[in-house]
């Protein structure tokens, strides 16, 4: 639940970096490891890595598309988000756009205005097995 340590949540191991309240950013962040939002970011956020942990505070904001393998929303979110593996809402977190996710924890108080969308994983593609023309194989 959204009150477990942050160490249960996050590795020990990953570099943090910190947007402090006051800053604005106006542009695509892109990041690995670990994003701590207190700030405003106008543009789109990014994860490069599958391990990327964003985190938007009470007072962040975010006005644009979010792609993480896991955010920890707790501010606002004027766009899309997108949710590798897990989504948690915060009690103040105000999701103004769609959001897909794979794992969904969401806190009581939490609003989302917009879609929800569930991944599941990648389920394999079948080829369609070849055809015979004559004596010559020629794939479907």
């Amino acid at each position: 639940m959204l009150n477990r340590k942050r160490a249960e949540r996050t590795p020990a191991s990953a570099d943090t970096s910190l947007i402090a309240h006051g800053t604005v950013i106006r542009g695509d962040v892109r990041f690995s490891g670990m994003l701590h939002l207190d700030g405003r970011v106008e543009g789109s956020v990014s994860g490069d890595d599958d391990g990327a942990v964003f985190t938007l505070s009470e007072n962040g904001v975010v006005q644009g598309e979010i792609h993480v393998s896991h955010a920890i929303i707790n501010g606002q979110v004027h766009g899309d988000i997108h949710a590798g593996e897990r989504l948690e809402l915060a009690p103040q977190a105000r999701v103004t756009g769609d959001v897909h996710y794979r794992t969904l924890e969401m806190a009581a108080g939490a609003q989302v205005n917009g879609r929800m969308s569930h991944r599941l994983g990648e389920a394999p593609r079948e080829l369609p097995a070849p055809t015979l023309i004559g004596a010559e194989t020629v794939p479907a």
